[in-house]
């Protein structure tokens, strides 16, 4: 379905989950959806951002999003779809391969199936869910307002979910 994305040491993953409210609290079957996001906290500043993190050497970008999600977010769900990659600078990340911290950020759509009532990072995470205009307005950095605004949710409008 994805392809064979292959992990290198200047890729990095994230997804970003999402799930659908009912905009009619009746709960009636025909109400509209509001597609929501869900945002953790960072631990080094302000602003939200998206689950992401390290990576097994046995696994693909995409169990590693899917991995990443459950561990930061405690969340899990099915992987859509690649929505693309994003370039951003990390401080974090530079080393004599890369010395500039230049990475791109491998971009997925995770739909939630279930929001665990424990998970790894509990202590210091906090999971936010926010309607995509919330979103925009939160994120931490330009690049994953550009990957919300120009990859999930032109994703998502093309899709019939």
């Amino acid at each position: 379905m994805f392809g064979s994305l292959k992990l290198t040491a200047q890729i990095f993953y994230r997804c970003i989950p999402f799930r659908y409210r009912d905009s009619d609290v009746s709960g009636k079957s025909n109400s509209e959806k509001t597609v929501e996001v869900l945002m953790i906290n960072s631990t080094s500043g302000p602003g939200l951002l998206f689950p992401k993190g390290g990576w097994e050497n046995d696994e693909t970008v995409q169990e590693a999003a899917v991995r990443e999600a459950i561990e930061e977010a405690g969340v899990r769900g099915e992987l859509m779809d690649f929505l693309g990659y994003y370039p951003f600078k990390s401080k974090t990340h530079q080393d004599e391969f890369c010395p500039e911290g230049s990475c791109k950020a491998a971009m997925f759509a995770l739909l939630v199936k279930e929001e665990l009532e424990s998970w790894a990072e509990q202590s210091t995470r906090n999971r936010t869910w926010l309607t995509v205009p919330e979103a925009l307005d939160r994120c931490r950095h330009p690049w994953m307002r550009d990957a919300l605004e120009n990859g999930f949710s032109k994703w998502h409008a093309g899709k019939d979910i």
